[in-house]
């Protein structure tokens, strides 16, 4: 079986057409969205709605938990005091500009899903099973992991949230972060989703999609939202 994963899409429009396209080109059985459909770019109805029409499991992201419910607070992580000021005035425009039907569909994604393909049992979350807006980072030591699963049937945990992509196995236990679609955050500027393939092992790979930022560069001015979050996505000089 053969499983694409893709999350962190931050309304990036362009950026997850160009993962649609390459899923669909490499042909997969199920397809799994992890949730941060919303938030930092100006495409937030359009990427929920296309999101909607692929009907496949959707978990909810700490982003679309603020925006859904009209929360002051997106439950996100910010180093410094201008990045939260950022970080707030990207909350309230997307609270302000999503549909009412489409906070409707933000309220009603899911809090996890689970798939067993063989002798692997998936949990696919957001951030961690504890925890909607928990950073699983690269770097986490093994006892934490086996820790957080001790509760849990699955042997694969599958995450989103840190825009890190990393695949680890500890002990049997496998854990596996698809990246970013929207605003990767480990010096690639591309979209990124991940494939799992099952067979009598698993094997990840992970994809990266270029992407015109035309769009992008001309949908900013007009949406009002701030420049910095543009700059955040474009690549550096030299970048593939």
């Amino acid at each position: 079986m053969r499983i694409a994963v893709f999350s962190d899409i931050h309304a990036n429009l362009p950026a997850l057409q160009s993962v649609l396209k390459d899923i669909r080109r490499t042909g997969v059985d199920v397809m799994v969205c992890l949730g941060d459909l919303v938030g930092y770019a100006p495409f937030p109805n359009e990427v929920i709605e296309t999101v909607w029409d692929l009907e496949i499991p959707t978990i909810m992201g700490n982003y679309d938990q603020g925006v859904g419910f009209d929360l002051e607070d997106c439950g996100c992580a910010y180093r410094t005091e201008k990045e939260k000021a950022l970080g707030q005035e990207s909350l309230h425009w997307t609270r302000n500009t999503v549909t009412p039907k489409n906070k409707d569909f933000l309220r009603n994604l899911l809090p996890r899903y689970e798939l067993e393909v063989g002798a692997f049992r998936f949990l696919f979350v957001h951030g961690s099973p504890r925890r909607i807006n928990e950073y699983l980072f690269p770097d986490r030591p093994d006892s934490s992991f086996l820790h957080m699963m001790a509760g849990e049937s699955a042997n694969v945990l599958v995450c989103g949230h840190t825009h890190i992509p990393f695949f680890r196995e500890v002990n049997g236990l496998f854990i596996v972060n698809d990246g970013s679609v929207g605003r990767p955050k480990d010096g690639d500027w591309r979209a990124t989703w991940a494939l799992l393939e099952v067979e009598e092992k698993l094997r990840v790979s992970f994809c990266r999609c270029e992407y015109d930022l035309t769009l992008l560069k001309e949908a900013y001015p007009r949406s009002g939202l701030p420049g910095e979050f543009l700059e955040d996505l474009l690549p550096s000089p030299g970048a593939h």
